[in-house]
């Protein structure tokens, strides 16, 4: 049922999308979470859709939860300490890591290698209890 949820958050998505990141064939893996609902996760995957809109020609295949092992201590120490440079609300008490396989446009472009396949590709987003995700960082690990 979690994956028949994901193709259809996908669809809806892809309707919705009218910038140049192409998420129209995206599948999500919501895996098993004691921490986060669906909900807390459609939540965060919409702020990184949000920003891989703006990646002119590249095309999202596939969206993974990292598994509730990640959102640690550590983690939510480290995403604070990110913060600290460019945002002075609340500290951090949550945090969440998605990892995702895109591709690149034909010609590149923007920094990335042309027509290339990028795999685990990590999103960290935080947030203050039950409050609004923030995208912190992303790239490779």
């Amino acid at each position: 049922m979690k994956k028949v949820l994901g193709i259809l958050l996908a669809v809806v998505y892809g309707a919705g999308s009218v910038g140049c990141g192409s998420v129209k064939n995206l599948r999500v893996d919501y895996g098993t979470s004691e921490i986060y609902s669906q909900e807390d996760m459609e939540a965060a995957i919409k702020v990184i859709l949000k920003e891989f809109d703006s990646w002119d020609g590249c095309e999202m295949h596939f969206i993974t939860y990292g598994g509730d092992d990640l959102c640690n201590e550590e983690n939510i120490e480290w995403l604070n300490d990110l913060k600290k440079d460019h945002d002075k609300g609340d500290e951090f008490t949550q945090c969440i890591e998605f990892t995702s396989n895109f591709h690149s446009p034909k010609d590149g472009g923007e920094g990335w290698n042309p027509d290339s396949e990028y795999t685990d590709w990590q999103w960290w987003l935080a947030r203050c209890e039950g409050g609004k995700w923030k995208l912190m960082t992303w790239g490779y690990g």
